[in-house]
């Protein structure tokens, strides 16, 4: 049976790509820094609780993966926060600090530890969440979409650091994802703009050729896709989940 790790896998899209897994036949493992939703998950799931900021925490949440599953097939790195929604001017370097810390940094340290489980095994997966602002670029919130550009590049180049040892790297760009963390953004970004949160809403909607957000369980569909051996020669891509996206700047 493969072994996937999702990190911030708790709730969300984390949750979905769990679940999704979990279906396909897959032994899960999830961490979260959120332990009343860590406590949610089904108990088949091994679980830790884990800041994906720190690095001793996420050492040694591998060593502890290494010790159980003796490796793993599949990494989906995927926590992520929205960051401030704010004029480029009012973003404060803590703030900005704050969303490069989760969003790049997190994922940079769980593919340092995941490669090494690997590179010995001359096999794996790994996935990372982006975003459609990673391709296109996103007013009012200048760190989440650095972020997200951030994280192309590093996993395009794990793709080739890591294909001779056979193992692939790839993103997927999530569009706007129906749940609370989107909830919060439009909420933000409508006083930001001064419009209404259903206005806001229907930009994003709207400025995509299928006309409505995204499902966790469709960006969960992908991550197993690129995890599995179908796409075994699937790497460095980046594959957005979006319904296709006409009109990145959701402003009317």
């Amino acid at each position: 049976m493969k072994r996937v790790l999702i990190t911030a896998g708790a709730s969300g899209v984390g949750r979905a790509m769990g679940e999704a897994f979990d279906a396909a036949g897959w032994q899960v493992w999830v961490c979260d820094r959120d332990a009343s939703a860590l406590a949610d998950v089904p108990e088949a799931w091994r679980r830790s609780l884990v800041d994906v900021t720190d690095e001793v925490a996420v050492s040694g949440l591998f060593s502890e993966v290494s010790e159980v599953w003796g490796g793993v097939d599949a990494l989906c790195a995927n926590a992520g926060i929205a960051g401030p929604t704010a004029a480029i001017e009012d973003v404060s370097l803590q703030d900005w600090q704050a969303c490069l810390a989760v969003n790049l940094e997190g994922a940079f340290l769980a593919a340092k530890y995941a490669a090494p489980l690997m590179k010995a095994a001359k096999a794996g997966s790994i996935v990372v969440t982006s975003s459609t602002a990673g391709q296109y670029g996103y007013p009012f919130r200048a760190p989440y979409a650095a972020a997200k550009w951030a994280v192309i590049g590093l996993t395009k180049t794990l793709a080739m650091e890591l294909g001779p040892y056979g193992v692939r790297a790839n993103v997927i760009c999530p569009g706007a994802v129906e749940g609370p963390r989107m909830e919060g953004v439009l909420a933000r970004e409508a006083e930001a703009k001064g419009m209404s949160r259903d206005a806001v809403y229907e930009g994003y909607a709207s400025g995509t050729a299928m006309g409505r957000f995204v499902e966790g369980k469709d960006v969960a569909g992908m991550a197993v896709f690129l995890a599995s051996d179908t796409a075994r020669l699937v790497s460095g891509q980046v594959i957005a989940v979006d319904g296709f996206t006409v009109n990145p700047d959701p402003k009317v």
